[in-house]
């Protein structure tokens, strides 16, 4: 028997207490064994006595293998995927982990899931267990509190060999029910409370990036403004309370100048969790009012004439109307496709910045000779232009596309569509300026011209996000 067990800052302690409880559990038992021997020497039956001990003590060395053999702590030797179960593993680095470190280093993917689990102690627990039996970690999770279950939102590192198949069954069988997924990428590894006060300050500064917003915090989805008025309509749309509407899929908010703004996604419904961050979102752009960058850059074109590039809204429609009268009807009608008298009644919608951005070419003495738009269109995008008839053929459309074209990738947009006529060979040579892979669709005259943004990165030119002043020469 040692009396030394363990050591306190260095000095060895000795357990007094368990030397005196032994030493009178040796006194008991040589008493009990000193009782025993007399009952047996003196007593009648004490041939008899010692042969049921010893009966006794083979049944209960029978009963103590048996039970060892199928109660016992060795890890178990079926066909177990080679990890022991949670519960019979210790604390500490397992033989496990130091025996296949190639499982845990290979190259490996991230994905984005959403699962719906019962709202029980324990279903949370099978589904983490289910996903590191497959290797895959979970790097961040969150929860979606609903009437019945919970909404958990993962973001995993799974080994790249692993389908999303696979890991879907593995949820399904731990008890999760419409599973989810889609692949994630590096800007995912954001957690949520930066990611939400990240959008915040963009909306803050931007009108124009609420729509932007809203489909980074929800993920896929399309989202429509819909103004109070219908352009030309002169009927209103379809409002929403100024709480908002959760229906499913489909979200309706109250739009800061009385229109409405839908977000909708087919595959997963919101949560109300989801419902309540953008609702703030609007709010806080309902708050702040209209709003753009107010910076610019100063140009020389290449015949020497300076001229400005910045941003414009509503505040511009009355230049804008003027530099629609200093157009020919023929460049009037290649913009908009439809009868000129109906240009005006556009602006309204193309300048506001609740739908996309529009930049704006000035000269020195302040008059607006060309505009271009980036639309939000759902989920996808579309760029006009127009320039003033004076001014083309100097480089000013080329120099408002590529700079929308780049608002268009820093917004993360994977392509860009121009809608134009065949013969409007200025627009066409624009896009193809862009050294981007086009798609082409003419039907009835009408071309539709598609760039893919995913191809080629577009080098930022806008020096406007941080009110920066920059001045240099336009190449035709």
């Amino acid at each position: 028997m040692s009396d030394v067990t363990r050591a306190r800052h260095g000095r060895p302690v000795h357990h007094w207490r368990r030397d005196i409880v032994e030493l009178a559990a040796l006194f008991t038992a040589v008493a009990v064994a000193d009782a025993v021997a007399n009952l047996i020497g003196h007593g009648p039956d004490g041939p008899a006595l010692l042969l049921i001990s010893a009966m006794a003590l083979v049944a209960t060395a029978g009963f103590h293998t048996w039970w060892a053999r199928h109660h016992g702590h060795a890890p178990p030797t079926g066909d177990t995927d080679g990890r022991p179960p949670a519960a019979g593993r210790e604390a500490g680095p397992s033989e496990e982990s130091a025996a296949t470190p190639e499982a845990v280093s290979g190259e490996t993917v991230l994905w984005r899931m959403r699962t719906t689990v019962k709202d029980a102690p324990g279903s949370l627990a099978a589904l983490c267990t289910a996903l590191a039996q497959r290797q895959v970690d979970i790097l961040s999770l969150q929860t979606h509190p609903l009437a019945e279950g919970t909404v958990d939102e993962f973001l995993l590192r799974a080994p790249a060999e692993l389908a999303a198949s696979e890991v879907t069954r593995a949820v399904s069988q731990a008890g999760g029910t419409g599973t989810w997924i889609e692949r994630a990428d590096a800007h995912d590894l954001v957690d949520a409370p930066t990611r939400v006060l990240g959008l915040a300050t963009r909306t803050a500064l931007d009108a124009a990036e609420l729509p932007l917003a809203l489909r980074q915090l929800l993920g896929r989805c399309t989202i429509r403004s819909l103004p109070a008025k219908s352009p030309g309509s002169g009927r209103a749309e379809e409002s929403a309370p100024v709480e908002g509407v959760l229906e499913g899929t489909v979200m309706r908010l109250r739009a800061p100048e009385g229109g409405v703004i839908t977000v909708e996604r087919p595959y997963l419904p919101f949560t109300p969790t989801e419902f309540a961050r953008a609702r703030a979102l609007v709010e806080l752009d309902a708050r702040l009012g209209p709003r753009i960058p107010r910076s610019q850059d100063m140009l020389t074109l290449p015949q020497g004439n300076a001229i400005t590039v910045r941003r414009a809204d509503v505040s511009d429609v009355e230049a804008a109307k003027a530099m629609h009268e200093r157009c020919s009807s023929r460049t009037l009608s290649m913009r908009y496709h439809g009868p000129v008298g109906d240009a005006d009644r556009y602006l309204n919608h193309l300048l506001s910045p609740r739908f996309g951005r529009t930049l704006a070419v000035q000269t020195a003495s302040g008059r607006i000779v060309g505009l271009g738009h980036l639309l939000w269109d759902g989920d996808e995008t579309e760029i006009a232009l127009l320039v003033e008839d004076e001014w083309q053929r100097r480089g000013v459309g080329s120099e408002l596309l590529g700079r929308l074209v780049t608002m268009a990738v820093e917004a993360s947009c994977e392509s860009v569509y121009a809608v134009t006529q065949a013969s409007n060979t200025g627009m066409v040579a624009a896009m193809r300026g862009l050294g981007l892979p086009l798609d082409y669709q003419i039907e009835e005259g009408t071309l539709v011209i598609t760039a893919r943004l995913d191809a080629t990165p577009v080098p930022s030119r806008l020096p406007y996000d941080e009110g920066q002043r920059g001045e240099r020469v336009v190449r035709d």
